[in-house]
């Protein structure tokens, strides 16, 4: 049985309108991870994301770098309590 966590990390920096929220979902499904990416008013993007505690740890990492042509200057992480959510979507 693996151990399911979940995290919300609020990414600031260049986050918006350089395709982070696509590339986000593609790492999350590409590591088994389920949860949702939106766009905040604030101009950061919010991440909640559920799965393997290694896979989130991995996603997480690579929130910090981002996609070409994002600028990230934090990834502020909270932990979570899982909510057993299915798949990963972009959220408006």
């Amino acid at each position: 049985m693996t151990f399911v966590i979940r995290r919300r990390a609020l990414v600031s920096g260049d986050v918006q309108g350089v395709g982070y929220r696509v590339w986000t979902r593609g790492e999350a499904q590409r590591h088994g991870l389920a949860g949702h990416v939106r766009n905040l008013s604030d101009g950061s993007v919010e991440v909640e994301v559920e799965g393997s505690e290694a896979a989130v740890t991995e996603l997480i990492a690579r929130l910090e770098v981002g996609p070409f042509g994002s600028r990230v200057d934090s990834v502020n992480v909270s932990p979570q309590d899982p909510t057993g959510t299915v798949g990963f979507s972009i959220r408006r």
